[in-house]
């Protein structure tokens, strides 16, 4: 676990706790070709040494594929999904550029393929502008058709999306409120979308800010964002509060990972999030680095 999973972590561990609610914690491992064996479970032991303790037990998405055939079907019926055969070479081909990349324009939409393990399955994404109020980045709109086209629902390897998957999860565990990382703000429209098509509630959402390197790359394995040092619990919660637009005192820092969370809980304040992504000293000896933002990112 790195730093900006960390502050994710604590950001929706201080959110649902300081409204009395669950926390709740979820293994999207997916795609299992590229899951690392033993990385979900140094996950959740980081979090234990942090005394991020979850509320019910670990969902695992890769243990849930009959929910998500489900969820498939029904959209099917209700005319809502197509298989698609056009390949990622084929769509980029088109030049239609999106808001995230190429944009897929429903080239499929209309030729009645049949259903293969070896075709994706789209979402139909014609519809209005699709509008929500962020608690952290404020009000937030975008018309999915312009922005990704019809996405993928369940990909030509047979395996489903996260965008399907989480939208069944949240509403199968009553989720009301959604806390994770900015870099899935532009995901929130089609997953609201989807939660339409599919007759679901839709939870409310807060985008915590990224923890972003000095290039302005998100801390991440593909950034080569270097591991939290275990033995400084405490002071990697400090650090994320203060990320976090939290006050906690210096001396805070030698405290147990308990004591700084006691604190960050009696003090907890929504408001004081940065509604921008933040820079951090990225050094790569996570024990001497300083991990507090020094700048923001417009």
């Amino acid at each position: 676990m790195h730093f900006g999973s960390l502050v994710a972590a604590l950001g929706s561990f201080l959110w649902s706790r300081g409204a009395g609610g669950r926390w709740l914690v979820r293994m999207e491992d997916l795609d299992t070709p590229r899951t690392v064996p033993g990385a979900a479970e140094e996950i959740l032991r980081a979090l234990e040494i942090h005394a991020l303790q979850w509320d019910e037990p670990v969902w695992w998405q890769s243990r849930r594929t009959e929910a998500y055939a489900e969820a498939l079907a029904g959209l099917r019926k209700g005319g809502w999904v197509y298989a698609c055969g056009c390949s990622r070479r084929q769509i980029a081909a088109l030049g239609l550029r999106g808001e995230f990349g190429f944009r897929y324009p429903g080239s499929c939409r209309n030729r009645a393929l049949p259903w293969s393990a070896r075709r994706a399955i789209r979402l139909s994404s014609n519809g209005p502008i699709t509008s929500f109020e962020d608690a952290v980045r404020g009000p937030q709109s975008q018309r999915v058709a312009e922005a990704v086209g019809d996405f993928v629902l369940r990909r030509a390897d047979g395996l489903h999306a996260y965008q399907l998957a989480v939208v069944v999860d949240d509403a199968a565990q009553g989720v009301d409120m959604v806390v994770r990382g900015a870099d899935l703000l532009g995901s929130t429209p089609r997953q609201i979308l989807l939660q339409r098509r599919l007759g679901l509630p839709t939870p409310g959402y807060a985008h915590l800010p990224l923890a972003l390197t000095k290039a302005g790359v998100k801390l991440s394995k593909q950034s080569h964002a270097a591991p939290l040092n275990l033995r400084q619990p405490g002071t990697n919660l400090t650090a994320a509060l203060r990320f976090l637009g939290q006050r906690p005192p210096s001396e805070l820092a030698t405290e147990s990972p308990a004591t700084v969370l006691d604190w960050a809980l009696a003090h907890w304040s929504p408001s004081a999030v940065p509604g921008a992504d933040l820079t951090i000293d990225d050094s790569p000896d996570p024990g001497q680095r300083d991990l507090r933002p020094d700048s923001t990112i417009a």
